[in-house]
């Protein structure tokens, strides 16, 4: 296990190396559970991958249908556009969701799923050297976010 690698619980069915989730949090059902520190110990609303499974044995759960596995999962990067002033390569950026218009061709990828507005992001690479501006008259660039 790698140092950005956690161990946590998800459904039996998610538990496939590549398999992405968000992480919504925890509901009442987990309250009674044994297990709800190793399966709640993520982000929420922070979007990761499985990239190992720990071992084969299965856990009864309260809200899966089946049963729960241990993975390790690790954060995922996240492709958004951010304005251009702020998109350097390395540097830490603190985002701010944008206010727009959900109409508008870009919100996809200007709200992407897995971003929360006021945390900190490190640009970890400018994906390439294109620019668009926004509706709002706004000079975007394509980035790749880490936490």
């Amino acid at each position: 296990m790698s140092e950005s690698t956690t161990i946590t619980l998800i459904g039996s069915k998610l538990a496939k190396v590549g398999t992405e989730f968000i992480f919504r949090g925890a509901v009442g059902e987990c309250e009674k559970c044994k297990l709800k520190n190793t399966c709640i110990n993520l982000d929420r609303n922070k979007k990761y991958r499985v990239v190992a499974l720990r071992n084969g044995m299965e856990h009864d759960c309260y809200l899966h249908d089946t049963s729960v596995k241990a993975v390790e999962v690790v954060p995922c990067p996240i492709i958004a556009m951010i304005e251009s002033r702020k998109a350097f390569n390395g540097s830490r950026i603190i985002y701010e969701e944008p206010e727009c218009e959900d109409s508008c061709p870009h919100y996809e990828i200007c709200h992407p799923t897995g971003l929360v507005s006021g945390d900190k992001y490190t640009i970890a690479e400018v994906l390439g050297d294109d620019h668009i501006t926004c509706p709002k008259g706004l000079t975007l660039k394509k980035v790749e976010l880490r936490v």
